[in-house]
């Protein structure tokens, strides 16, 4: 399933993404899905139908401009691009945030985050930088961060999904996520699944032959779960 096109920019940067429109009756929420390194492919995709299935408008936003899916060397240097720059990359996903409330009947009280991979450590970005928007989560996303959540800055809620055997996203990482957290004062959760690798919700990983991801059925299904009540308890009352 591909979405309509969404055309929007970041400052002189053209960026391409696609929309999703709510299956049957909306919910009134609206959920940003941020892609992971290369750009928007099958997984998020996929994740987005699943949203507009229930009920969400889901917006897959474009973070490497044009809609590019980049390969190779590409994909390294785009990535040391904005974790060489925090500023530049929270810029650059904040830009689809904002987009996506300029669309006809988005609230951001009752808006969303969802990244995947390199999106993952994106949404935690948007949490860090403070954006009005209602949560976040992360899934198998970098968790540390070259600009720590300052005290009172984090409003959204954050939720983030993790491998214990994810050879990117290393124990003390985790550590050095649950201190920045709870040193923030935010209202955070985090969900280990033991036996995951990296890359644990595209079922299509494994034909990469990366011996550091592989697709885990019950974690992507587990986390997926807990994502929606995650959601509901944020939005209660609302649809």
């Amino acid at each position: 399933m591909t979405g309509e096109i969404w055309h929007y920019k970041d400052g002189d940067v053209a960026l391409r993404g696609e929309i999703y429109r709510p299956v049957g009756h909306p919910n009134g929420r609206s959920v940003l899905v941020v892609h992971e390194a290369d750009g928007i492919g099958g997984n998020v995709r996929r994740h987005c139908a699943m949203l507009a299935e229930r009920g969400y408008l889901a917006a897959a936003a474009d973070l490497h401009g044009d809609g590019r899916v980049l390969e190779g060397e590409a994909v390294a240097s785009a990535i040391a691009a904005f974790r060489d720059d925090p500023a530049l990359f929270r810029h650059r996903v904040r830009a689809g945030f904002d987009a996506m409330a300029m669309l006809p009947g988005v609230a951001g009280e009752r808006s969303a985050a969802v990244g995947y991979c390199f999106g993952g450590a994106a949404v935690l970005e948007l949490a860090r930088s403070g954006a009005p928007i209602a949560a976040v989560a992360s899934f198998h996303g970098s968790l540390t961060t070259a600009l720590p959540a300052r005290a009172g800055v984090v409003s959204a809620r954050v939720l983030a999904c993790t491998g214990a055997r994810d050879p990117l996203v290393p124990p003390a990482d985790i550590a050095a996520f649950q201190q920045e957290m709870t040193d923030a004062d935010a209202d955070w959760q985090l969900l280990v699944f033991g036996r995951a690798l990296h890359s644990f919700t595209n079922d299509q990983v494994d034909s990469r032959g990366d011996p550091r991801m592989a697709y885990d059925r019950i974690a992507d299904v587990q986390s997926w779960e807990v994502m929606l009540r995650f959601f509901d308890d944020t939005f209660a009352g609302g649809s």
